[in-house]
């Protein structure tokens, strides 16, 4: 199976990355760009006993290590290869 993660800063959290790239865009002429939030994507083989297995791993995975969940959210999508 395969785990795509996508992990952002929470809506209350500042994005000065977003933020630089948003003025960047606009700068080159980009005048609709209204909001820029940056995240991380990771995917993740594995071989799990059953898709509940999975979620459970991919969960802790994120609570434990990839995701800071102070300051992030997550979410992610669980399929064959």
């Amino acid at each position: 199976m395969k785990a795509k993660i996508i992990i952002t800063l929470k809506s209350t959290i500042l994005d000065p990355q977003g933020k630089a790239i948003q003025q960047a865009l606009q700068n080159l002429g980009y005048t609709e760009v209204k909001d820029v939030r940056v995240g991380k994507y990771i995917e993740i083989e594995l071989v799990p006993k059953s898709f509940e297995a999975a979620q459970k791993e991919i969960t802790q995975m994120c609570e434990k290590l990839l995701a800071n969940t102070i300051i992030e959210e997550y979410r992610y999508e669980i399929g064959e290869k």
